[in-house]
């Protein structure tokens, strides 16, 4: 395939070609379903962007979601922004020439940003998850305990030990070797397929990868599943309907975004591969690259009534204010054809 041939550099003491860019394959389907998967994946990536912009404008600018929820919200939000725009605008290239050539750097560089901003939003669940466990098992002390200060350190932490511990896996990945093959059947450079094409001993970074899952998967995903525990017990011994029903609502939408993207993770790197094709792989992984960042802010504001009413509000000020500036402008230019 000529369009795959690789740049390189020759290693003198022992042989080997060292590749330097990688060719990803995409979709390897027909031109008109290629078109209509970019005209797809575009709109879902504008909606995305469109949709978390939203949620960071309302929390930021509406007093009444200047709370623990929604600020751990529009930080999801900001990490559902930098997911999408590390993957898309990359695939997109690629499902319109069909396959597409990315460097080393730029694919080690994709790599680090996707798996750090997924290790940030398994991090920032786990924390949205005691906020709701403290909010309905400890509501006399909520905002004792959910300070400003304290959950922008929660956050901060989240930040910077999801950036920083998924650094020492990609480090590693990078300082392996790659020769002979440089075809990524793939969509991006995800970590799976790029060290499949290794020609060095990868024993060291499956054993990262297995220490990496406890700190941000298996201890996550225990927390997650207490706190709900605690939730249920505490919702079930509520003796009106009405109030279990306000108490579930609060953590329902929480809930729901943490069952979409921990089912996805699941599917796509605990349940084995085999028999899986390499198209529903690729499928798949759009799951949780492209699809849930646009599915978070969707739930967050079709089930929260709070959110509903700032977009409400807001839609409310802007058809109020637009007719007043067209008049303020036309009034003006009445007062300057006179006084001229």
């Amino acid at each position: 395939m000529g369009n795959t041939a690789c740049v390189s550099e020759k290693l003198s003491e022992n042989n080997l070609t060292v590749i330097t860019e990688f060719f990803l394959l995409g979709f390897q389907v027909s031109q008109r379903l290629r078109i209509l998967l970019f005209c797809l994946l575009l709109a879902i990536y504008c909606g995305t962007i469109c949709g978390n912009l939203l949620i960071i404008t309302l929390v930021s600018t509406s007093k009444n979601l200047h709370t623990p929820m929604y600020f751990f919200i529009s930080q999801l939000s900001i990490s559902d922004i930098i997911l999408p725009t590390d993957i898309v605008p990359n695939m997109l290239h690629i499902l319109l020439n069909n396959g597409g050539h990315v460097t080393f750097n730029n694919c080690i560089f994709q790599l680090y940003v996707f798996s750090a901003s997924e290790a940030f939003e398994c991090l920032l669940l786990t924390v949205m998850s005691y906020d709701r466990y403290v909010a309905i098992c400890n509501p006399l002390r909520y905002t004792a305990i959910m300070t400003g200060g304290h959950c922008m350190i929660l956050t901060v932490i989240c930040w910077v030990f999801g950036w920083f511990i998924v650094l020492i896996d990609v480090m590693e990945t990078a300082s392996l070797n790659f020769c002979e093959h440089n075809i990524i059947d793939h969509l991006f450079c995800d970590l799976v397929p790029l060290i499949e094409l290794s020609c060095s001993d990868i024993f060291i970074v499956h054993l990262e990868i297995y220490l990496l899952s406890i700190p941000l998967l298996i201890i996550p995903t225990t927390i997650i599943i207490m706190s709900y525990a605690y939730i249920v017990l505490t919702i079930l011994k509520i003796s009106s309907s009405t109030g279990r029903q306000k108490a579930f609502s609060t953590c329902s939408s929480h809930l729901i975004v943490v069952s979409i993207y921990y089912w996805t993770i699941f599917i796509v790197y605990i349940v084995p591969t085999k028999g899986r094709t390499l198209t529903t792989s690729k499928i798949l992984s759009l799951l949780y690259t492209v699809f849930t960042p646009l599915i978070n802010p969707i739930i967050y504001s079709l089930r929260n009534a709070d959110i509903r009413k700032a977009v409400q509000k807001t839609v409310d000020f802007a058809n109020y204010s637009w007719p007043l500036m067209q008049s303020n402008q036309i009034a003006k230019k009445k007062k300057s054809q006179l006084t001229k």
